[in-house]
């Protein structure tokens, strides 16, 4: 079993990270931590729990250019927040697939996002509503986009001895919608085989952020502008869009199976996002 430590102090935290290297792992909701520690897929030296460090960014600030997420914000928090369900609605739907409501209830959507499943369900809305991340480390903070937060399969920038305090969304642009979809094999608590969450502006311009068809989520840049009622123009956009994917088959689906329902979810998820594009008061 690793050795614990509950450090009151975010230097005394990073400081035990800094110390232990590559051997520590930080603790928040351990929803996913606790499942490797048991099935002994994660045998880290030692846990750092985070939960007793009372100088860690708020769970959740929200001014007028965005909402800035702290490490200790549960998933069951996120999707109860009045602004978070009227700017990210894709992130609330995204959010609401993860596991069940105990789960939800434990798991951190910062930890999540550490985590570079290919498949996180809450990774797709993040990056097409520009999610940024604060790696912290005694050295000091430094800032990067999600996109390049995720190098591949449980692999990030975050290195030892350092922890993200922090992510950050923008504000979304006055009269842009977000939707997000997801195919699983069975009803329930399960892996995304395919997800897709769409933001779409006021001009018609579409990003597209894609879970589980590539070895990290994947963000597509804007597209050209689309008329949501062209399908033919929308199908263009989709041609364009979706070339970034590159699926494997596995137990949870065919290489042609993915490509096939991605091509079915994203068109989906645009024109869902396009019917919440109407100019709206936004909280603040």
């Amino acid at each position: 079993m690793p050795n614990y430590y509950r450090p009151t102090t975010r230097a005394d935290a990073l400081a035990a990270l800094a110390a232990a290297g590559e051997g520590a792992r930080p603790l928040v909701g351990g929803t996913d931590l606790l499942v490797g520690l048991r099935h002994h897929t994660l045998e880290p030296e030692l846990l750092v729990d985070l939960k007793g460090v009372t100088d860690l960014p708020e769970p959740i600030v929200v001014t007028d250019d965005g909402v800035r997420i702290g490490p200790t914000l549960t998933l069951g928090e996120l999707v109860a927040h009045p602004v978070v369900r009227g700017w990210f609605p894709a992130l609330v739907e995204a959010a609401l697939t993860v596991g069940s409501v105990a789960i939800r209830n434990r798991a951190s959507l910062v930890a999540n996002s550490c985590n570079a499943s290919p498949a996180a369900d809450t990774a797709p809305p993040l990056l097409v509503h520009d999610a940024r991340v604060v790696i912290s480390s005694q050295e000091g903070d430094r800032t990067a986009a999600l996109e390049e937060f995720f190098l591949g399969p449980r692999r990030t920038l975050c290195g030892p001895g350092e922890l993200v305090t922090r992510l950050d969304l923008p504000r979304p642009e006055e009269g842009s919608g977000s939707a997000f979809r997801r195919l699983t094999r069975r009803r329930g608590v399960d892996l995304a085989t395919v997800s897709v969450a769409a933001r779409i502006d006021a001009d018609g311009h579409v990003v597209l952020g894609l879970g589980a068809v590539g070895p990290r989520p994947l963000r597509t840049e804007p597209s050209a502008a689309v008329d949501p009622a062209d399908e033919a123009g929308v199908d263009r956009v989709l041609d364009e869009q979706l070339e970034i994917a590159s699926p494997i088959s596995d137990v949870r689906g065919s290489r042609e199976y993915r490509l096939a329902m991605l091509r079915v979810l994203a068109k989906r998820a645009v024109l869902a996002a396009a019917d919440r594009r109407h100019p709206r008061e936004m909280a603040s």
